[in-house]
């Protein structure tokens, strides 16, 4: 680069036609008449003299030359811009002191002509250069800074932008550039913007060794007197509003991070607080997100929150306060978008002002007016938009429990209105319909795009709701309960007011009774949870008396009013039910009358038959399946109470049985009701029990046993046979149903509906679902210490080898069901319906058309149908497969007595996985969630026998499945086109998301460092483990892992896949376990040598891969901080990470060393690593969609605060717009 003597000190003259060149390629592609082969050439000549030496010079003159279009201007300072980040470190000091002023006469020369992407670049640039060298060569930049302050506007306005960026690049973002310098840069800012004497207190012992401010005042007071002129006429100008906001953003960035004396001593808070009161809504809007920036610093100093905080809570601010919201009412059917942004950023910063005043109660001046304050809070909680409502209803949590502001008066005066408020927002809104003129559905349409968020969204509405109840009950038991059931007592007397009687033919889920009962039966769950801590503490200091007979007496009185009522909704009295219990188990669980009373009336329960009722009689089947569960839930919690009435018990129990009872499975779940008795009975004698349960048993037994099992059980053909399935591949083949597009619209024919019958009564007469009801009620909710589990391992030991054999082979051919090639009957041309015919349907939130009822009213209706006669099939096949996997899991529960067996693992992995990759994903999710626990539950001295042959193959298959099914999407994605239906392939890639993040728990499971080991079996001390620490180590999966290879290959091998596999959130997961282990190989043993020569050859090749790839663009931290602990812990023993990156094209060997050198100093600051490594890969990093100009940014307004989306959390990759693979071809060839 010429011109090294200063900006004038290249005259231009050697190369004339260079901007000539520039001029003409830059009107070609901007006419749009040019041809597309002139056009792409010169757009090839533009991209190629960006790397020209002399292409700084060029962009100068371009960029200061007022002449020219502001088009061409933008491209000469990108010129400027792609030197400064490319080059920089290649350019002499001479140079670079050129560059920096050309700059500099850039900005001097801004006028307020200039669009503000002129502007913008040349703050960009500033910023960039500032980030590497002020403070080192460049010492003057705050001199220069403060005399653009007094120029123009236009150039005070590029001072703030400025400012603003070099905060949030230095404080405020990952920067890698900002990052390599942090110490350096964090104290210059520090210095530029603190007045001196502020400085001198807060660091008396400082050495100004390097002077990088000018003058004492410090650019916060400058921008808060700038602040004070912009606000100080009864009517903003246009000049003083820009200038406001601009302050205001500049402020919003430092605020995070200034010194708090700072901000008292320039007043600036006092200023911006100013801005609330001005009539424009611009100012008011950056002035909340300045106070929310503000008070969302998690420490204050008492005096520094007085000065700060203290203000906000006294009188005359909270009027302002009150006044300002007021004033931004707004109405839902025509939404002020300006407004309402305003409003819900004001609602916000007054929950950080509150959540300050809960962590620092004690801080709060004298004169603040809390009550005012609180009732401040009330009237946002009140809003009925629930997204402006929601930042108060937290904070409400936050201060109920706080035990210094919680009792106080001020906000035990609001009690009955924050329990009114509670009752009426804890209807369930999703199931109101989207075009309520409710206001707040109203509000939430405009909120709210896709169901996930929405079920995410108002989830944590609701649980804030119960929390508010269950505090104020706590605090005020006697008062608050009487109020919420008197309450219950009007909705009970009213609930079908205005709507007509209860009629099965017009039944549904969402009916407005229904509803009403709802949410009032969620206030009295959240206040029976309340009532419970309150009796909890109340025990504890010894308090009981009259208050708890009076709540006792009122409670069961309630109770018992609420059972006399008579529905004929059934969903009406599931809810009845479920909160009736929820009493007999909680508060009144003293009162075994009660849970005799529930039993008898649940099993009194009732509804009248309408068959030709489809959604009546679902919900009828949903009752008593609900109601089966509650009366296993009161015998789990009252067995010595039922057992001393346990033969009045039996005759109810079977009479039921007999008279409701349509298949073996619901006769099943009616006797484990008298299981569980007898089972957990402790007051009766243990031989007495244990006899008894065998005896339940024994039957059960006998069908695992039966010779005849076992050979239906010996084949594909005889299990087929066994289903009651032995004419299926013909029935099929005969009406070439390959042939019928929409099977739901083909009704089922007299065959296909005898077929279905057979399969209904084969299935039921199976014993494998008998015995997980068995199994559930004898195993679940038992501590492992109790009596009833010591009986259930004695017994369960000498039942297991009688039940395992069958059923692994009953997992093992409903897998093999899968496999088409064990259809044999079925011609070639109609293997592919056997997928078709076993892929689960079912409804994702998000991405299926319609709500879950529609989805489920669909299938209802589609019974009689070939659909229908298929989801039989797979329905059957399913109930055998994930009965099996639940089977494997409650034997996992009995430890030693299950992981024992000597024989298991290999005939285990075996049935789970020779045929798992005929699975669909969604199926193979499920297996792989069954194994986790089946994993984790492996007792530590099993491990080595069980472990090694289950999660080798368990690894190898869900490896290959992934790897196929990404690969599979990325060949659809490649070939899609605009115009395409992407449903399918959005549900596809959701399921295979779930498959991925499935797997990826396992492995954080097993290798996260934070994991804790599994309760163990007592064992006899090893005399190698020296130290109770050691022995703690070597207990955990990690350590066992690690040290068997035979695992630990399948699994890095799934990992390091997984980081191509497009799941950030899975890819992140694994990029953190894989850093964990790392250091792990940094060692001189075979083992250690080969997993490090595989890391750092195969891992650190996907991550550079990945790195490149504009998908993982927000990952990039991630895998920088991988690479960079793979450099550190591998360069001393090998040179292959070296290698690797320096088969890099174009990566120079100085480049390399130096970064490594960098690495190794950096070692304890993973900032500083992750910023090297960025920035030795700067030229292969992906850039961001929208950075590509394929997509556009998103709007501001639309785009959501940091609060705003930890409401709403929920998977928004499935919502994407599907976008093209990038070609990574290039990429193929990068590694030498």
């Amino acid at each position: 680069m010429n011109g090294v003597g200063g900006v004038n000190g290249h005259d231009g003259d050697d190369k004339p036609e260079a901007n000539t060149q520039i001029l003409q390629a830059l009107e070609i592609i901007h006419n749009p008449r040019s041809p597309n082969e002139i056009r792409h050439s010169a757009s090839r000549y533009l991209e190629e003299i960006r790397s020209d030496g002399e292409a700084p010079y060029h962009g100068f003159g371009l960029a200061s030359a007022k002449e020219h279009p502001a088009i061409v201007r933008h491209y000469g300072l990108s010129l400027l811009e792609y030197a400064v980040r490319h080059k920089w470190s290649d350019y002499t000091s001479e140079q670079s002191r050129a560059l920096r002023d050309w700059v500099v006469t850039l900005a001097l020369n801004i006028s307020s002509e200039d669009p503000p992407y002129i502007t913008n670049k040349v703050t960009e640039i500033w910023v960039e250069i500032a980030k590497r060298c002020w403070g080192l060569e460049w010492m003057d930049m705050d001199e220069l800074l403060v005399r653009l302050w007094d120029g123009p506007s236009a150039q005070r306005l590029l001072v703030l932008t400025i400012l603003e960026t070099l905060s949030e690049d230095i404080f405020g973002t990952d920067d890698s550039t900002a990052a390599l310098r942090g110490n350096d840069l964090n104290r210059a800012c520090v210095d530029i913007f603190t007045p001196a004497d502020v400085l001198t207190d807060f660091f008396p012992s400082r050495e100004i060794t390097i002077n990088t401010r000018y003058g004492s005042e410090g650019w916060l007071a400058r921008m808060a007197t700038l602040l004070e002129w912009c606000i100080s006429d009864e009517k903003v100008s246009q000049d003083q509003q820009v200038s406001a906001v601009k302050a205001l953003a500049t402020f919003k960035s430092v605020i995070t991070w200034v010194i708090p004396r700072a901000l008292v001593t320039t007043h600036a808070v006092n200023r911006i607080c100013a801005c609330l009161a001005v009539s424009n809504m611009s100012i008011q809007l950056a002035a909340v997100d300045s106070l929310y920036a503000l008070y969302n610093r998690s420490r204050f100093s008492e005096d520094d929150f007085k000065d700060l905080a203290g203000p906000m809570l006294k009188t005359d601010t909270i009027n302002l306060l009150k006044q300002l919201c007021q004033w931004l009412i707004v109405d839902p059917s025509d939404i002020d978008e300006a407004k309402y942004l305003l409003l819900k950023k004001f609602s916000e910063m007054i929950f950080n002002i509150g959540r300050l005043l809960e962590a620092r109660p004690s801080f709060a001046p004298e004169d603040s007016n809390l009550g005012a304050f609180f009732n401040l809070l009330m009237d946002i909680m009140k809003n009925p938009s629930l997204h402006v409502s929601i930042p108060a209803l937290h904070l409400w949590v936050k201060l109920l429990n706080s035990n210094k502001i919680g009792d106080s008066p001020a906000v035990m005066d609001l009690a009955s209105d924050l329990l009114e408020t509670c009752s009426q927002r804890l209807i369930r809104f999703e199931a109101l319909p989207e075009d309520s003129k409710n206001p707040s559905i109203m509000f939430l349409n405009e909120d709210v795009d896709t169901m996930p968020e929405k079920h995410a969204f108002l989830g944590n509405y609701a649980r804030f709701c119960n929390q508010v109840v269950e505090a104020v009950v706590q605090k005020q038991p006697i008062d608050a309960l009487y109020h919420i059931l008197s309450q219950a007592d009007q909705v009970l007397d009213h609930v079908y007011d205005g709507e007509p009687a209860f009629q099965a033919s017009t039944y549904a889920k969402t009916s407005v009774p229904l509803l009403r009962i709802d949410a009032q039966f969620s206030v009295i769950e959240a206040a029976l949870k309340g009532c419970l801590t309150w009796l909890t503490t109340a025990q504890k200091n010894n308090s009981t008396g009259h208050e708890h007979d009076v709540m006792f007496s009122n409670l069961r009185a309630w109770c018992d009013r609420l059972l006399g009522l008579t529905f004929e909704d059934p969903s009406i009295k599931q809810r009845v039910i479920q909160l009736a219990v929820g009493f007999a188990v909680g508060p009144l669980k003293r009162e075994p009358r009660f849970a005799l009373k529930m039993f008898d009336y649940i099993l009194g329960t009732r509804c009248p038959e309408h068959p030709g009722c489809v959604a009546y009689t679902d919900a009828v089947r949903e009752l008593q399946a609900f109601s089966l569960h509650q009366l296993q839930r009161l015998a789990m919690r009252f067995p010595n109470d039922f057992v001393i009435i346990f033969d009045e018990v039996q005759q109810k129990i079977e009479l039921v049985s007999r008279t409701v009872a349509l298949d073996e499975q619901t006769r099943a779940r009616y006797s484990s009701i008298l299981l569980i008795i007898m089972h957990r009975a402790t007051s009766v004698d243990a031989q007495i029990r244990g006899a008894r349960v065998e005896q339940f048993l024994q039957p059960l037994i006998d069908q695992w046993q039966n010779p005849a099992l076992g050979h239906s059980l010996s084949s594909f053909q005889s299990f087929t046979n066994l289903l009651g399935l032995d004419g299926l591949q013909q029935y099929l083949s005969a009406r070439a149903v390959q042939k019928i597009p929409d099977w739901s619209s083909h009704p089922l024919d007299d065959e296909g509906k005898d077929l279905q019958v057979r399969m209904e009564i084969a299935l039921d007469a199976l014993p494998i679902r008998a015995t997980k009801t068995i199994m559930s009620v004898i195993l679940e909710r038992l501590e492992e210490t109790s009596q009833p589990f010591e009986m259930a391992c004695r017994i369960w030991r000498k039942k297991i080898p009688l039940i395992l054999p069958n059923l692994l082979q009953f997992i093992s051919q409903s897998q093999a069901f899968h496999n088409p090639s064990n259809w044999s009957g079925l011609p070639p041309e109609m293997q592919d319906i056997v997928s078709r015919i076993l892929t689960d349907r079912f409804w994702q939130v998000g991405i299926s058309h319609g709500t879950r009822d529609e989805f489920y009213a669909k299938v209802g209706e589609t019974r009689t149908t070939l659909e229908g006669f298929a989801s039989s099939v797979r329905a059957a096949v399913r109930a055998i497969r994930e009965t099996g996997y639940r089977l494997l899991y409650y034997m996992s529960l009995l430890g030693e007595p299950f992981y024992s067996f000597p024989e298991l693992p290999g005939p285990l992995s075996r049935a789970l996985f020779a045929d798992a990759l005929s699975l669909s994903p969604h199926q193979m999710t499920i297996l792989v969630d069954m194994m986790r626990p089946v994993i984790d539950n492996c007792p530590v001295q099993s491990r080595s026998h069980f472990l090694p042959s289950i999660l080798t193959t368990l690894f190898e298959q869900v490896d290959r499945k992934a790897s196929f099914e990404w690969e599979r999407i990325e060949a659809k994605s490649r070939t899609a086109t605009e115009d395409d239906d992407l449903t399918n392939e959005m549900k596809d890639e959701s399921i295979l998301r779930q498959l991925t993040m499935a797997a990826v728990n396992v492995v954080v499971g097993l290798l996260e460092p934070s994991k804790s080991s599994p309760p163990a079996a007592p064992e006899v001390p090893n005399d190698n483990v020296s130290s109770d620490t050691a022995g703690l180590i070597t207990d955990t999966h990690r350590y066992f892992v690690l040290q068997t290879p035979e695992i630990l290959k399948p699994v890095i091998l799934f990992c390091t896949h997984a980081l191509r596999m497009r799941d950030t959130r899975a890819c992140s997961y694994i990029a953190r376990v894989l850093r964990s282990i790392v250091p792990d190989f940094a060692g001189d043993s075979p083992v250690e040598a080969d997993v490090r020569e595989f890391i750092s050859t195969e891992v650190l090749k996907a991550c550079i891969t990945s790195l490149h790839d504009p998908y993982f663009v927000e990952l990039q931290k991630d895998f920088a901080m991988l690479i960079a602990s793979i450099v550190i812990s591998y360069t001393p023993y090998t040179q292959t990470p070296k290698q690797i990156l320096l088969s890099l094209p174009g990566m120079p060997t100085e480049k390399v060393d130096r970064a490594i050198r960098h690495l190794f100093r950096a070692q304890s600051n993973s900032k500083q690593q992750r910023a090297i490594v960025l920035d030795l890969l700067e030229g292969f990093r992906g850039v961001a969609i929208h950075e590509q100009g394929k997509l556009p940014r998103p709007d501001r307004k639309k785009v959501r605060s940091e609060m705003q989306k930890q409401y709403m959390t929920a998977d928004m990759q499935a919502d994407v717009k599907k976008e093209q693979s990038p070609d990574l071809t290039g990429i193929a060839g990068m590694f030498g």
